[in-house]
């Protein structure tokens, strides 16, 4: 699994790793049922604190992208598309956002419609 950490930027890194992840399950690079590193052996790769692995795994369970299994590791759940869904869904809650904040500057839909199309 290859996750890519920018210690430069104010993102935290378990965001990061949430993200990485959410990342490769929906392109498909990690599929359903693969195994991912055990906290320790991802803390141990990435050079960081355990706790952060396991902040970021704990996200991940809760929304359903991973699923670990005692005595036997951390797996990609079998529900992927939902994990799709779900990060779609926080994509486009993010775009309505910045939508609306761009309107309180004054500019219409219209136009940000017609900025994104350019």
């Amino acid at each position: 699994m290859n996750i890519n950490i920018d210690y430069a930027t104010r993102t935290p890194i378990y965001e990061q790793i949430v993200s990485e992840v959410e990342k490769l399950v929906t392109l498909e690079i990690l599929k359903s049922n693969e195994q991912i590193p055990s906290i320790r052996e991802l803390a141990c790769t990435l050079g960081i604190n355990p706790n952060t692995v396991k902040k970021a795994y704990d996200i991940l369970e809760n929304k359903g992208i991973i699923i670990s299994k005692s005595t036997k590791g951390t797996f990609i759940s079998n529900n992927i598309s939902k994990a799709k869904e779900i990060k779609i869904n926080e994509l486009l809650k993010q775009i309505k956002l910045n939508v609306k904040e761009l309107e309180n500057y004054g500019l219409s839909l219209e136009d940000v419609l017609k900025i994104l199309r350019k």
